[in-house]
């Protein structure tokens, strides 16, 4: 009873996911959308209750399988957060889905379950049934709209790509257990050092390093993300891009600073690569794009290595500022694909173009898109400025060990600066589109009280955490001090 009172918050969403299914079977077709509501207040509910949980110490359950700490609690409410955001969004999409609109709800929680038992994953097992746990649902959420070529196309090439990561990452479990004889990271951390010299230990880790860097679309794992990003319906897109990603960061610091800490020094020109190949890969692909849902897949794959960069610091302020970044990402991420998803359905097509005259029908959407492109951009006050500084902040202090992170630090200044064409691009695209839309020729767009208050909710996220970062600095510094003391 203890250890299911340790993952309570996991149980609870769980039951949601388990209760929305249930009363589908009761609800009248037409208020099928609507049970989005239900779940969206459920998840609100539990993020709640998350801040009633006080840690004196960190907790245990299943045999030190499952650990609830402050970096545990910290990314359990970031996904409470995304997913409720998601299912908001859900709702506005949901008269585009044939049938299974429940279906669909319910698997957001399952996938909401799954990461959260990631961020609590201190031992190989959960890592591997966590994230089977994402990725599955998320083979259904992608292909959803199953008339939809592009949409079966987007769940095809995940499933595919998905399974070949997953037989990686058990192969890589697989010859660490024969290596060390545990799975527990506890334990491993302390047999390390008397392994970590095994060929067969470092390659155990590598290949569940290619596992990990599927989910977060860091190079060369990375050619799933702009296919599926187009072709997935835009609710699952949004928690794919935010959820996912996150799951894969969280598992991946988990690894490097609690299972083989004495690793990371070894890994830290590996890691420094694979974040400088991963910004340039990012920017300079998304150059040319013209689909919207494309560039935010692009742009998604150069935001992983802005975060690999803090990871590769191998620092306390750096995993501070993965944590902070993560948390800016979330309302600028949410914030542009609601927009995405409601603004596209009354255009003609996913081009950027289409965007022409959004200020005209809609200035609450055409200011969340706006904001949310100059914040990916990293253009202060907003939040993703904050977040940039505080990655190049702790390569920098670190650098002096560590040379080239001098190098990656310039990358990234040049990424940075490429990203803004086409981030404002599209911004260019909505206030001063190249053929100019007359006044009056498009109908005004209609929001839903919830989905406005849901764009308003972004819109703060990113000012807030641009100009007053301080709480959630703090936040992510305690969380960071669990994983280095």
């Amino acid at each position: 009873m203890n250890d299911l009172l340790v993952m309570g918050l996991e149980a609870a969403v769980l039951v949601a996911g388990l209760a929305v299914l249930l009363l589908d079977l009761w609800t009248p077709p037409a208020e099928k959308r609507n049970l989005g509501y239900a779940a969206a207040i459920a998840v609100g509910a539990i993020l709640l209750a998350s801040f009633a949980i006080v840690l004196p110490r960190p907790l245990a359950a299943f045999g030190g399988m499952f650990v609830l700490d402050e970096f545990a609690l910290f990314f359990d409410r970031f996904f409470l957060l995304a997913a409720l955001l998601v299912l908001v969004i859900s709702v506005e999409f949901a008269d585009r889905f044939e049938t299974g609109v429940a279906e669909f709800y319910a698997l957001i929680l399952f996938a909401l379950a799954g990461m959260m038992f990631a961020a609590s994953a201190n031992d190989f097992t959960l890592l591997f049934v966590s994230l089977e746990l994402i990725t599955v649902t998320f083979y259904v959420l992608t292909s959803f709209q199953r008339r939809q070529t592009q949409s079966l196309e987007a769940g095809v090439k995940y499933l595919i790509l998905g399974a070949l990561s997953s037989a990686f990452l058990v192969y890589g479990i697989a010859l660490i257990y024969g290596t060390a004889g545990t799975m527990s990271f506890t334990r491993l951390a302390e047999a390390a050092p008397a392994v970590l010299d095994s060929r067969l230990l470092q390659t155990g880790l590598l290949l569940v390093l290619v596992g990990l860097g599927f989910k977060i679309a860091v190079v060369p794992f990375q050619i799933w993300a702009p296919d599926v990003y187009q072709g997935a319906p835009t609710p699952a897109t949004a928690f794919l891009a935010v959820g996912s990603k996150a799951a894969g960061f969280v598992l991946l610091l988990r690894v490097l600073f609690t299972a083989v800490p004495a690793l990371g020094p070894r890994w830290s020109r590996l890691l420094i690569v694979l974040s400088a190949v991963t910004i340039l890969y990012g920017v300079l692909c998304a150059i040319p794009q013209r689909n919207l849902k494309r560039l935010m897949g692009y742009s998604s794959i150069a935001n992983a290595g802005f975060l690999l960069l803090g990871v590769a610091t191998l620092s306390r302020d750096g995993v501070s500022a993965v944590l902070y970044y993560l948390g800016g990402y979330l309302f600028t991420v949410l914030g542009a694909f609601a927009v995405i998803c409601v603004a596209l359905r009354h255009t003609e097509g996913e081009d950027i173009p289409a965007l022409a005259g959004l200020h005209q029908r809609s200035p609450l959407l055409a200011a969340t898109l706006a904001m949310a492109m100059v914040s990916l951009a990293g253009v202060p006050p907003l939040a993703g400025f904050f977040g940039k500084f505080l990655l190049l902040k702790s390569a920098l202090m670190v650098a002096g060990d560590q040379p080239a992170l001098y190098v990656l630090v310039a990358v990234a200044v040049v990424g940075v600066v490429i990203s803004l064409y086409y981030y404002f691009g599209v911004i260019r695209a909505m206030y001063w589109p190249a053929e100019p839309v007359e006044q009056g020729h498009l109908p005004p767009i209609q929001l839903s009280r919830p989905l406005r208050w849901s764009l308003l909710l972004c819109i703060a996220g990113m000012l807030w955490l641009g100009v007053l970062p301080g709480m959630v600095v703090n936040l992510a510094n305690l969380a960071a001090q669990t994983l280095l003391p």
